[in-house]
């Protein structure tokens, strides 16, 4: 038989998010320190900067319109001489005054100034872009982590972690053993070094499993097992095209697509840098299943400070020229909204309109397997009931019952002899009415 395969899961500890934590910070700060300043500053001069006339002039990280003679000194410290100060842009971290520099900011600021942003610069602190850094910073430590082995990458051993916890829940659901499951996920490249035979015996266990009912009841089956999975049949095919299906149509869908998403993230283990299929196990089957209303509160939470913000600088309470608290409600409030955004594109559909039902339902399907074949059993023994077999059906039936109830009660000891006599009644009269309807 195929042996299930050894748990590499290895749970998050201090280490995991100690080296986290610090890729965060690290790229975070990188972002917010060097790349942010010339991202804006891009931004700035590419919309805002001069059609016609001279070309804004570089001095030393300050870019503006020259005087007359400011060209000459292009390169050098920017001097309240050599600039007109119609057009301003400066995004270094260094102090300018009125009398030197022309222009006037803090360290900790930046300023803007041109004829389309009106009269008065616009004064920027990069406070107000810390959101987008620390965005910045969680999705590229997530990626980093996501790559790492699992020994190291928190997200990698999240992920091992979800895989484990799908496969127990696939378990709950179908009723199937540890060894099918882990046919079931297995890579396809895996698959077909298995052995066809034993291959075969898991094959047609979940085959049997997922018969549909009109079948099952029926004494001539449509297709065999034997007919339908062949020597020369490639079990990758067969248990995408047919078993994944009649899953899908015996369980649910959702079951299915917990089967064809731990397929998948087993391909990341092989290789880290398939993160798509690791990102969607993880995102569809824990993320969304235990924070999805966490993301609905902080996107609301997001937008009711957005609302404050701009209702303040409805009453003029926030200069129009100094718009960082703003900038920072609307960084916030795309931030939320971006991982509400991800998470629904990962939440399952069936998931979101009854999703405890349903579990519910796959939960009691493997026992309800039990009973459905009890049913089928019983109506074996219809069928074989020709002839001399009667007195010795009867015999098993009863013993059976008695030794369920395994009491030495007479009254019980009669119960059982009672069920087995009207089981008998029954059967026989199935049997005549079949034989009257022949020999009419």
């Amino acid at each position: 038989m195929v042996k299930p395969r050894q748990s590499r899961s290895v749970r998050a500890g201090f280490l995991h998010y100690a080296l986290f934590v610090v890729l965060f910070l690290g790229t975070t700060w990188i972002f917010q320190a060097f790349l942010l300043p010339r991202i804006v500053e891009y931004f700035f001069i590419t919309q805002f900067k001069p059609a016609t006339g001279k070309p804004l002039v570089n001095f030393r990280g300050v870019y503006a319109s020259p005087s007359a003679e400011g060209e000459k000194f292009a390169g050098t410290e920017v001097r309240k001489e050599y600039i007109n100060r119609e057009y301003i842009f400066d995004f270094t971290d260094k102090p300018r005054n009125e009398k030197e520099h022309g222009y006037t900011k803090a360290a900790s600021e930046w300023l803007a100034r041109a004829p389309k942003l009106g009269e008065d610069p616009i004064i920027l602190e990069p406070f107000g872009f810390i959101i987008l850094s620390l965005d910045i910073g969680f999705l590229i430590a997530v990626l980093l982590t996501l790559i790492l082995p699992p020994s190291i990458g928190l997200m990698s051993a999240k992920v091992e972690e979800a895989i484990e916890e799908t496969k127990a829940k696939i378990r709950i659901q179908t009723g199937f053993s540890e060894e099918v499951i882990n046919t079931l996920v297995l890579r396809d490249e895996e698959l077909a070094k298995l052995d066809w035979r034993e291959l075969s015996q898991v094959f047609r266990y979940v085959w049997e499993r997922t018969m549909p009912e009109e079948q099952a009841a029926s004494r001539r089956y449509p297709v065999r097992f034997e007919e339908a999975f062949t020597p020369d049949m490639d079990p990758t095919r067969f248990r995408r095209e047919v078993l994944d299906n009649r899953i899908r149509e015996h369980f649910s869908d959702f079951v299915a697509r917990e089967i064809i998403d731990t397929r998948a993230a087993q391909d990341w283990q092989q290789n880290r840098l398939r993160l798509v299929k690791a990102l969607r196990l993880y995102m569809s089957h824990h993320f969304a299943e235990q924070y999805s209303n966490a993301v609905t509160g902080l996107a609301y939470g997001g937008a009711a400070l957005l609302i404050i913000a701009i209702g303040i600088r409805g009453l003029k309470f926030i200069p129009a020229t100094r718009p960082t608290l703003i900038l920072f409600a609307i960084f916030l409030e795309f931030s939320m909204l971006t991982l509400l955004a991800f998470t629904l594109f990962y939440t399952e559909a069936e998931e979101r309109v009854d999703k405890m039902l349903k579990k519910m339902e796959d939960a009691a399907r493997g026992q309800l397997e039990t009973l459905e074949q009890q049913s089928r059993d019983i109506h074996r023994l219809a069928e074989a009931l020709e002839g001399g077999t009667t007195e010795l059906i009867r015999r098993r039936v009863e013993q059976a019952i008695t030794e369920y109830l395994t009491s030495d009660d007479s009254v019980r000891r009669m119960v059982a002899e009672e069920i087995s006599q009207k089981i008998l009644i029954g059967i026989r009269e199935v049997v005549e009415a079949k034989t009257n309807e022949s020999k009419s």
